[in-house]
């Protein structure tokens, strides 16, 4: 596929805007002028209205009609003095390679040649100055006629984009016009926008229309291109821009009609336009392989091809178009800030203001409470993420920076994952396929769904999140009670034995989930929520069930082998449980005097505690060990401090500073000393 940019069209077969038959008869207008004095013919319409696509489709029937046509485009030269020097040299070089009329060239040559140099005339009025270099101007000039005279088909010379020539440029081309405009057979067509021009010739006491009435002598002013006629255009240029994306990203077509009627109409004001702004998306969505809403995609379009000052603050303005209500509840500070840039966006947009307030209801739900009353939850924005509107942080960043961010990759690898999620096998293989450094914000990221999860997904789920946990990097926030990975993993395995809701149907699955785990801490993580212990416990299945699942899980723990307990990434919480349960067995649970098993209670129990300078922001770390833990699994500090002691014996490799901080608390340290 071919996508057209902002060129004229050339072929009537690319006339979308029937303007064939118009241009025809205004060729056929132009030939049919009596052209003894030469003629100037003007076609006027505003920037992007087609006016050179309207001569060239006038082109063929000149063509047909065996008339030359010599262009110009003064907008590729500079000054007054290129501007003159070069019309003559253009046209001269023009007529030089056509067959029979070299010796045109020669005579117009040898006319120009009398002029060397152009000064602007300092006092007021549009003039320019010629000075002559030698005489016989008037015989040059005679010469000229005489042999156009004897033409029998005109020449028409097009002279494009007068419009964009600084003033001054453009008062000396319409003289220059004026003064070359009464050679037989020679018909200038000069293409520009009205008012512009008007405006660029006005003087003192004489309007620029006045002036350009006396220059032209045939004008043609193209209509106004119906908004009905536009709009069927903008769709289907889309439509044909779109087509051949393979992915052009999700698409709602409840949002569409708003942000296209609100957002893209307003700003597309002629053929120019849309043809600027369907080469901007054909880039855009292509390169953003479906990764946003579409909807989305085009309306931003809009307003980063016709509101560039909108679109440069958008970034800036990031958090101010996508931050929910809750996040600035008590913070009325950061609120007003945001305010403030919205305000900003709406300043840039000059006279547009209406597009960007709607670019904002449209697209940016959050934002509206700082142009309205409305106001968003942060539970919209796993509404957001999952239909990719840049109404969600990570969206608009992909769409500004065109990078995915950490977090937008997450969900992304989650989306994939959970297509996969009732199927075990598949949803163990891609996981599992990832980097593991990615795993946890993935799983997390999976949460976004949970309005989704069905029975199909809970059994399945559970597992493989559950057997890859012992996988995950470790990672903690304060202590050994604060997880990090284990708290996603439970945050997830949670949501999908809720969705449930019925306690039966919940003891159910737990039972297809617990043999199929492949260690006791992942057991004991279930267990433990779907159960009743306080500030644990969240009550899922019946007491009885919760009871009968903790006491199969206790006697499993007790006939574990020391081996496979050392081999557990959870041991201290999973002794503790077991401490804890041992009241209500027939037989109290005595840690086996294993150094093998201590070392790694030791291990397990080590973590940090962040020490704050009092004379500083420095934060230093210390080491500590959860002694109190400690001595609760083995009943009493002097145990405790025997199997300390057995383990020394052993001098076990790589663990001379742990034993050395177990020494510390055995002498009576507690982390509250240091410093003391």
């Amino acid at each position: 596929m071919t996508i057209t940019g902002d060129s004229p069209i050339q072929r009537p077969e690319d006339d979308t805007l029937g303007r064939t038959a118009e241009a025809k008869s205004f060729a056929r207008q132009v030939l049919a002028i009596d052209m003894t004095e030469g003629v100037v013919v003007g076609v006027l319409g505003a920037w992007g209205s087609g006016k050179t696509s309207f001569v060239n489709l006038a082109r063929k029937d000149f063509a047909q009609a065996d008339v030359p046509i010599l262009d110009f485009n003064p907008w590729m030269f500079s000054g007054t003095q290129q501007l003159v020097e070069h019309f003559f040299d253009e046209l001269t070089a023009q007529l030089n390679i056509r067959p029979g009329l070299a010796k045109i060239g020669k005579a117009l040559d040898d006319y120009s040649d009398v002029f060397t140099g152009v000064a602007r005339v300092a006092t007021k009025g549009l003039g320019i100055f010629l000075q002559r270099k030698k005489t016989g101007i008037s015989q040059n000039r005679d010469s000229v006629k005489k042999i156009l005279a004897k033409l029998d088909k005109p020449i028409v010379v097009v002279l494009d984009d007068i419009d964009r020539l600084l003033v001054s440029e453009i008062r000396d081309m319409f003289m220059l016009i004026r003064l070359i405009a009464n050679f037989p057979n020679i018909v200038y067509i000069v293409a520009f926008d009205r008012t512009r021009v008007e405006k660029a010739l006005s003087e003192q006491g004489m309007p620029g229309r006045h002036y350009l009435e006396k220059i032209l002598q045939v004008v043609i002013d193209l209509p106004v291109i119906p908004d009905r006629v536009l709009h069927q255009q903008i769709s289907s240029e889309i439509d044909e821009a779109l087509s051949y994306i393979e992915d052009t990203g999700p698409f709602d077509k409840q949002v569409w009609p708003d942000v296209f009627m609100e957002i893209i109409q307003p700003l597309i004001r002629n053929m120019r336009d849309v043809r600027r702004y369907v080469v901007a998306i054909h880039g855009t969505v292509t390169a953003l392989q479906g990764k946003i809403a579409l909807a989305d995609v085009l309306g931003l379009e809009a307003v980063r091809v016709f509101l560039p000052d909108v679109f440069t603050d958008l970034h800036g303005a990031l958090n101010s178009l996508t931050n929910t209500s809750e996040l600035n509840y008590d913070n009325s500070k950061i609120t007003e800030q945001h305010k403030s840039q919205i305000d900003m966006l709406i300043k840039a947009s000059g006279d547009r203001g209406q597009v960007v307030r709607a670019m904002i209801n449209r697209l940016f739900p959050a934002a509206r409470r700082h142009i309205g009353n409305s106001h968003y939850g942060a539970d919209r924005k796993s509404k957001w993420i999952k239909e990719r509107r840049v109404a969600h942080e990570d969206i608009l960043a992909l769409y500004l920076e065109r990078i995915a961010g950490d977090n937008l990759l997450a969900f992304l690898y989650a989306e994939r994952a959970w297509s996969r999620m009732a199927d075990r096998d598949a949803f163990d293989s891609y996981l599992r396929s990832l980097d593991v450094t990615r795993l946890e914000n993935v799983i997390s990221s999976l949460k976004v769904y949970e309005d989704q999860f069905g029975p199909e997904h809970v059994v399945p789920g559970a597992i493989v999140l559950l057997n890859l946990l012992p996988d995950l990097p470790e990672r903690q926030w304060e202590m050994f009670k604060w997880d990090a990975r284990r708290m996603t993993v439970n945050r997830v395995i949670y949501r999908l034995l809720k969705s449930i809701n019925d306690p039966v149907a919940v003891e159910d699955a737990v039972r297809q989930i617990l043999p199929e785990l492949e260690s006791l801490s992942s057991k004991k993580e279930v267990i433990d929520m779907i159960g009743y212990q306080e500030n644990v416990g969240r009550k899922l299945v019946s007491e009885k069930a919760a009871e009968e699942f903790e006491k199969t899980w206790y006697h499993e723990v007790r006939s574990t082998s020391i081996d496979d307990l050392t081999r557990e990434v959870n041991i201290l919480m999973i002794l503790l449980k077991v401490k804890r349960l041992e009241g209500t067995s027939e037989d109290s649970f005595q840690i086996p005097s294993s150094p093998k098993l201590t070392l790694a209670l030791l291990q397990d129990a080590r973590t940090e505690e962040r020490i704050h300078s009092m004379e500083s922001r420095a934060v230093r770390r210390i080491p500590i060990l959860a002694w109190d833990v400690l001595i609760n699994i083995y009943g009493d500090e002097a145990t405790l401090k025997a199997r300390v002691e057995s383990l020394k014996e052993t001098r076990p490799k790589g663990a001379d500073e742990l034993l050395a901080l177990a020494e510390k608390y055995i002498g009576g340290w507690r982390p509250s000393d240091f410093g003391e």
